[in-house]
């Protein structure tokens, strides 16, 4: 699905806008944005306009067609969630040299509310390593739309795309500090749009649906 269809779709029935902080800069580099939904990445690719090769878990492959259809589609990269990630690691990084976009959760697995887990140094390794910008993207209302409550409902949703973070200026520790406030900024300017309930994350309640 092209992102002028993810767009109408978006703005259609879930009333999608973008926020664009600062000058979004050429590929390659890397997108690190929190995570609610499976709705995140065609929605951020929405926005965005361009090709992204997301990071996804292997559980999320098989489980139905849709989901793998928009996971492959998208040319996802694979990645194990409780081994070292060495073969993902090596394809972003190609990716990234080969002038490509590579999108990350920090988080890892999707949450219910921002703030459930601390976000993991990997968006922020990768970037330095590659030598390119982290773009940081607040996704904002894809939990009320579809989160971990499983099913399908009317919701808006809003994209905030942030001033990109140049990789010389902080090694990883830092530049994901700087990345977790940026978001935690964001996240407040929308008081409400979280679920309500208990703070949880998919892979510490194995009877969430997938």
């Amino acid at each position: 699905m092209s992102p002028p269809v993810l767009r109408g779709v978006g703005k259609a029935f879930f009333s999608l806008k973008a926020e664009l902080e600062g000058d979004l800069p050429s590929p390659p580099f890397v997108v690190a944005a929190n995570h609610y939904s499976h709705f995140d990445p065609p929605a951020i690719a929405a926005v965005l306009d361009l090709p992204i090769r997301y990071l996804a878990v292997e559980e999320l492959f098989g489980l139905n067609w849709l989901l793998d259809w928009l996971v492959v589609g998208y040319g996802a990269i694979p990645t194990p969630r409780n081994r070292v990630p060495i073969a993902a690691v090596r394809t972003a990084l190609t990716a990234l040299q080969s002038g490509e976009i590579v999108g990350v959760f920090p988080e890892a697995t999707r949450v219910s509310h921002w703030g459930t887990l601390p976000p993991r140094r990997g968006a922020a390794w990768l970037a330095i390593r590659a030598g390119v910008p982290l773009v940081p993207v607040a996704v904002v209302g894809t939990g009320h739309a579809s989160g971990l409550a499983g099913g399908v409902r009317r919701a808006p949703i809003r994209i905030v795309i942030g001033e990109a973070f140049p990789p010389d200026l902080a090694d990883s520790v830092e530049l994901t500090e700087r990345w977790a406030k940026w978001m935690t900024s964001q996240i407040n300017r929308f008081p409400g749009t979280e679920v309500s309930g208990p703070r949880r994350a998919y892979h510490r309640d194995p009877d969430a649906p997938k």
